[in-house]
């Protein structure tokens, strides 16, 4: 198993363990993160007003969350797993393996765009990420790479270097919303790039 295998399946037990009020105030957690995280950015998620606005004791948001870093990585990793629901609802469209990537990353692409606060803050946080916010990373990555895997694949039979491939795709994804949150490209621009590798990496 690769190291992203075993952090995803750490996680994924470590869910399990939890009790259904645990998953409540965490679901509660992150959705006051992401209400503040929209309305002001990085700046306006605060420990102690999360911590108010999820309705658990400031002590307990950080067993949960030991840093704001952690809170928002977190947060990013909820919002890509509702993108992964949204998107595995129906099969991606297109004939070839680059059009349903470029269906699956537009879709991804429009999604943060369309919050520019929120996105803001998710991205610096994980720009700020360290080791210690190693699994939830991972968990974003392999969210990531799960849809375009799939949108590859589009349930037939995996071809050579799909992951590695993915990879790629989703490095250069984040760094044009990088560059666009810092106002160094346009949001056409963004995606402009992004479909431009698509189509020098996606074999047909």
């Amino acid at each position: 198993m690769t190291v992203v295998g075993q952090v995803t399946a750490q996680t994924a037990a470590a869910a399990e363990t939890e009790t259904a009020a645990q998953r409540a105030r965490r679901a509660r957690i992150i959705s006051a993160t992401l209400a503040l995280a929209s309305r002001g950015g990085f700046e306006a998620v605060q420990m102690r007003e999360v911590a108010e606005r999820s309705e658990v004791a400031l002590g307990t948001l950080y067993r949960y969350f030991p840093s704001k870093i952690h809170l928002l990585v977190s947060a990013m990793a909820s919002e890509v797993d509702v993108l992964s629901s949204r998107l595995q609802k129906r099969q991606a469209p297109g004939e070839t393996r680059a059009e349903r990537v470029s269906f699956v990353l537009e879709r991804s692409t429009r999604s943060l765009q369309r919050d520019p606060l929120l996105t803001e803050a998710m991205v610096r946080a994980m720009m700020a990420a360290d080791s210690t916010v190693g699994p939830e990373v991972a968990a974003i990555r392999q969210g990531m790479s799960d849809l375009i895997v799939q949108a590859m694949r589009n349930g037939g039979e995996a071809v050579e270097h799909d992951v590695e491939l993915a990879a790629i795709l989703q490095d250069v994804w984040f760094a044009r919303q990088i560059a666009w949150l810092g106002g160094r490209m346009e949001a056409a621009d963004v995606w402009r790039d992004i479909h431009q590798a698509i189509t020098l990496v996606v074999p047909d």
